[in-house]
């Protein structure tokens, strides 16, 4: 696929108005390469160079070099001296710390939201139809879905407590989440009560109390680490089968 060059530029409507139009290489490039980190196209510790994605996208190197500078401040990418940069391969520490970070972020926001009575059944519908598509896609086997449905309920909670300024915060984890889940993905093959946990979250904001929502959370987040290693176990059962 090839990114043509296209720049911001500035032209007034009929009411005099200004309006910007178009992207940047550098975001449009961005844009790309951001995509193909969450979805794995870029894998966990591969280089992302910039001769070879200039190349892939038709541009030169400088909007490359921009683009790979705005992943490495969101913490999608790492660049490491003399040798480039690549796509972070997250260790247990890296993986405590980004949990460290989102499970009270969704604690205030479910906290916040069941003390709401009007917000609680509407939320209730919204999580349960996420779950149900969570169930079908389990039985499907489509785990790479289900970690997109996971990501999807939880944003779903937090922007439900109606704070930009949680939303924002949380959105900040959110891709390095995202990167936990790739991480994670084997730890979903066969972990059919993931779906379930996510159902009883769903019908607690409907019938439970604030106490036994923020317990069942707190229980849901569970050892991500001790996840992570049943994850990598499995890649290795897998490899080692082929």
């Amino acid at each position: 696929m090839t990114t043509k060059s296209r720049e911001f530029h500035m032209e007034k409507s009929k009411g005099g108005d200004v309006k910007l139009r178009r992207y940047s290489l550098a975001t449009q490039v961005a844009e790309q390469v951001r995509k193909g980190v969450l979805d794995g196209t870029f894998p966990l510790g591969s280089q992302l160079n910039e001769a070879d994605l200039a190349e892939r996208f038709g541009v030169s190197r400088g909007p490359v070099r921009e683009a790979l500078a705005r992943l490495v401040q969101e913490g999608l990418a790492n660049s490491l001296p003399h040798r480039g940069v690549f796509v972070p391969e997250l260790t247990e520490s890296d993986v405590i710390d980004i949990y460290l970070v989102r499970q009270p972020l969704e604690l205030t926001a479910m906290e916040k939201v069941m003390a709401r009575q009007e917000k609680r059944i509407p939320l209730h519908k919204e999580l349960s139809a996420i779950a149900n598509r969570m169930e079908r896609a389990r039985i499907s086997r489509n785990w790479t879905l289900i970690a997109e449905l996971d990501m999807q309920f939880h944003r779903t909670l937090v922007d439900a407590a109606e704070s930009p300024r949680l939303s924002r915060v949380y959105a900040t984890v959110q891709a390095e989440t995202k990167l936990c889940l790739h991480k994670l993905m084997g730890g979903y093959s066969g972990n059919d009560a993931l779906v379930r946990e996510h159902q009883l979250l769903a019908d607690l904001m409907l019938s439970g109390t604030i106490e036994a929502a923020l317990a069942e959370l707190r229980r849901h987040f569970g050892n991500p680490v001790e996840t992570m290693r049943k994850a990598i176990q499995a890649r290795k059962d897998v490899a080692s089968a082929a």
